[in-house]
């Protein structure tokens, strides 16, 4: 079993017509997840893991990719401002090395430079309050990776 890591340019033709992507936002604490629609145009916020363990936090994530039909993972990639890796994009290369030796899935990685940051600006112009914004910051950012890979791959379709 593996980690299949490709280039997004190389995802549609592993797909079949109806199938999902989830998109991951790794964090030390919690996964947020997302969840692109069966024609992969929209990404919408799914579910927010809080870590306890590798085993359990994927457990949960196959059960909803076994659930929602999904073919990919699209794990958000945090690399340093200058696009260097640091200690957190090791982590989370490690996370899906660990992710394929459980179980065959296909992976793309996303630059994720300030989702995060770019989610929260949004909840605060929404004025959502900063226990709101804790609650759902990580699915969101998840759909914000998910979205930004669901854009590129329509842009390359059309090109």
């Amino acid at each position: 079993m593996a980690a299949d890591i490709i280039d997004i340019a190389d995802l549609p033709a592993r797909l079949s017509r109806f199938s999902r992507l989830i998109g991951v936002d790794l964090g030390t604490k919690t996964i947020g997840l997302a969840l692109s629609d069966v024609e992969r145009r929209l990404a919408s916020p799914l579910e927010t893991i809080a870590r306890v363990k590798f085993t359990k936090d994927v457990a949960r994530l196959f059960e909803l990719m076994d659930k929602h039909e999904v073919a990919a993972l699209v794990v958000g990639l945090p690399l340093n401002m200058d696009g260097s890796e640091g200690p957190r994009a090791q982590a989370t290369r490690g996370f899906v090395r660990n992710l394929g030796s459980l179980r065959d899935v296909t992976v793309i990685y996303w630059d994720e430079r300030l989702s995060t940051a770019a989610v929260t600006r949004s909840l605060i112009e929404q004025d959502a309050s900063r226990a709101k914004r804790a609650e759902v910051v990580d699915r969101m950012a998840a759909a914000y990776i998910l979205q930004g890979a669901l854009d590129r791959m329509d842009r390359l379709a059309r090109s």
